[in-house]
């Protein structure tokens, strides 16, 4: 069979226009579409692979997964999590993966392609990454602060800051603890609300202007130089995450650490609560919805296998959120055991002041108070769980578990848990260094494909931005960083939490529902299964059609109502930290705060409508025009004929029907071979006359 060349989808060619067939016949097996000729390709298949795994493996695998693991049954939400990943997870990131490089367009030419009807849902994939990316980069910033504050010993957040004025420890910290003391204070120098604006954080202003610098310096030139950089920040984490593994699992602690996390409570998959955070964890692992999947494997040689590279990028993608949760666990209980010991500790310095005249009283221990280190943990709550009803409040219950349960989410784990527990290591800046820096990979090798997600689609159906890649890539990064500035105020990380939260998560599903719908029920399952066919050499199971028509987008629907429905039956609430009571506390969002969220999610949702309605009356104004002289509509029927009947099919072929009088040949993914049709000449101005058809929504 012959080689295909990738379609073409510039405006310049009238009978390849806006809402025509996209049928192309090629004129011999050496033809290839010019445009694609100069279009950038990786230098091997590890680099592509590098590349999608940096992209779906990122800080929610770190930070995320585990608390959800954590908090819904453990190794029961392992189990929900995989199912869910293998009836929507991979299909969808397949049909992704296939769509683009078939076409070898961004995700704006590749819903396009299907029907102009549907080009807003590229241009919606387009505003959610510009989202992700203003909120993304900060986080990239905050790795670099405390990247540069890892070179000291010890660690500035190892102890409290001594108040000059009264030479006594800084109240706020003694209330508190050194570590969370050092995030909210010297790393945000946060303000008690999302109301209290402030001014801007210098320090973080100059930190989000290197990471933008870092992400422009590193895609300046495409795919060619990100890839490069793709080598060092995709491999790295997985060295970090072993050596912390290693190094975690020698620690005190680590077996009840995992032990408590993978402990499996069957009963939570009667929760639909946790089937929504689950799906909702499957859905942002793969990235899907970005079009960052879909600009990379458009890169890719139009023969590559893509299928197998959904199945190992998603088997890559679960194993690393299982070690991650490893790695998390295990430290966490080591802090958490840390904790608990330094408490059974305080308490028997209690009792041992008490020896001389309580050792008498019914309630007294039978272990020996005076030697700390011969009183285990189990005795001590077994002890304090019997008596601990009539002891005064001198005395508290050391729990290992409500130790695991505070600050295992986000921005918690990461830059107060963690930085807590390497401050307890010995040669504490070496470990946090390797920490931060693994941070500062994960969110690099993810903020290469989200701006992948914006330049790629600009670049393929603007051809003027597309001759100008270094300018957009510059300009784009450079109103990042003066959007971004919103997040270095005082109050910013309030906003970072009001982005990450709610500014995706909707228009995401949103966007994935309609990819779904173009797929399965306007261009067909079946076409799309023929196409890729071609594609592969052999044809994908079939369970893929019924899956993309029914399971995913009855998933994804259910997904977007339990969203929607959490979101306006529970007011939307955020964790600040207030300074006077030196404590986290759970506030509502304002009024105004409201109303930006909403304006977040229909500014990132409005051109899937727009562009369906943009295209309906640009049809029906295209039919409006009276027909000139000439064949008028019939001349794209009568582009092509039948071949001879001498010409002999390729047996390997699956050729799609000749093209009868009065009947459109069918849109194609990949362009159908010229060994059932031929070209016939034709006036260059007879071409320019067609009337543009739309392919139908």
């Amino acid at each position: 069979m012959m080689e295909k060349p990738a379609l073409d989808s510039s405006e310049e060619r009238a009978w390849l226009g806006e809402g025509q067939s996209e049928v192309q016949l090629a004129a011999s097996p050496d033809t290839a579409d010019p445009d694609d000729a100069d279009r950038p390709a990786w230098d091997s298949k590890i680099q592509y692979v590098l590349a999608q795994v940096g992209f779906s493996v990122g800080l929610g695998n770190v930070w995320r997964f585990p608390y959800l693991c954590h908090q819904n049954g453990g190794g029961a939400f392992m189990l929900l999590y995989v199912f869910l990943l293998l009836i929507v997870g991979v299909p969808l990131f397949f049909m992704e993966l296939a769509a683009g490089q078939s076409i070898r367009q961004g995700s704006i030419g590749v819903w396009k392609h299907i029907s102009p009807k549907l080009v807003g849902i590229g241009y919606s994939s387009c505003v959610v990454c510009f989202y992700v990316a203003l909120y993304y980069n900060v986080i990239i910033a905050w790795s670099l602060f405390y990247l540069g504050n890892s070179f000291q010993y010890p660690l500035p957040w190892e102890h409290c800051p001594i108040d000059v004025a009264t030479n006594d420890t800084v109240k706020e910290c003694a209330s508190s603890s050194p570590t969370p003391y050092f995030w909210f204070r010297k790393a945000l120098n946060i303000t008690n609300s999302i109301e209290e604006s402030g001014e801007f954080n210098p320090i973080m202003t100059g930190c989000l202007l290197a990471a933008w610098a870092i992400v422009s310096l590193a895609m300046i030139k495409g795919i060619k130089s990100s890839a490069r950089v793709m080598y060092f920040s995709s491999v790295f984490p997985y060295v970090v995450l072993f050596i912390f593994l290693i190094r975690g699992m020698l620690l005190d602690g680590a077996i009840d650490g995992v032990t408590y996390m993978f402990y499996p409570k069957l009963e939570i998959w009667g929760n639909v609560q946790v089937w929504r955070q689950a799906a909702t964890q499957v859905f942002f692992a793969l990235g899907l919805g970005y079009g960052s999947v879909i600009a990379y494997s458009s890169y890719n040689p139009i023969h590559n296998n893509c299928h197998r590279d959904a199945l190992m990028v998603s088997c890559i993608n679960f194993m690393t959120s299982v070690l991650a949760s490893l790695v998390v666990f295990v430290v966490l209980g080591f802090r958490a055991k840390t904790i608990a010991l330094h408490c059974v500790a305080e308490n028997l310095g209690v009792l041992n002041l008490m020896s001389y005249n309580g050792s008498g009283q019914y309630w007294w221990p039978s272990f020996n108070v005076t030697d700390r280190s011969s009183v285990t943990l189990p005795e001590y709550r077994q002890w304090y769980e019997e008596y601990g009803s009539k002891l005064g409040p001198q005395f508290t219950d050391c729990n290992l578990e409500e130790e695991m349960n505070k600050g295992v989410e986000g921005t918690g784990l990461a830059f107060i848990a963690f930085t807590e527990v390497m401050a307890l290591f010995p040669a504490s800046p070496f470990w946090s260094t390797l920490f931060f820096l693994m941070l500062l990979n994960l969110g690099m090798s993810t903020m290469f494909g989200t701006m992948q997600g914006i330049l790629t689609p600009l670049m393929d159906n603007f051809k003027l931005l597309g001759r100008h890649r270094t300018l957009l890539t510059v300009f784009s990064c450079v109103l990042g960083f003066i959007i971004g500035l919103l997040f270095t105020q005082r109050s910013g990380n309030y906003f970072v939490t009001m982005f990450d939260d709610y500014s995706a998560t909707l228009p995401l599903v949103i966007v994935v529902i309609f990819e779904t719908i173009s797929v399965s029920w306007v261009y067909g399952t079946d076409r799309f299964l023929d196409d890729i066919e071609l594609m592969l050499k052999w044809r994908p199971p079939v369970v893929y059609k019924y899956l993309w028509k029914y399971v995913c987008l009855l998933a994804m629907v259910g997904l977007l109502a339990a969203s929607f429905l959490r979101m306006v039956f529970k007011r939307p609430t955020y964790t600040a930290w207030n300074q006077t009571a030196a404590s986290e506390m759970t506030l509502e969002y304002p009024g105004w705060a409201l109303a930006m969220i909403v304006m977040l999610i229909v500014f990132a949702s409005l051109p899937v409508p727009i562009g369906y309605i943009y295209s309906t009356l640009k049809n029906r104004h295209a039919l409006d025009v009276p027909p000139q002289e000439g064949p008028g509509p019939q001349v794209h029927r009568e582009l092509y004929t039948k071949c001879n009947s001498t010409d002999q099919l390729d047996s390997n072929s699956h050729p799609a029907p000749c093209e009868a009088d009065g009947i459109r040949p069918r849109t194609s993914f990949l362009p159908v071979g010229n060994e059932q049709y031929q070209l016939l000449p034709q006036q260059e101005e007879e071409g320019e006359e067609e009337e543009e058809q739309d392919t139908g929504v």
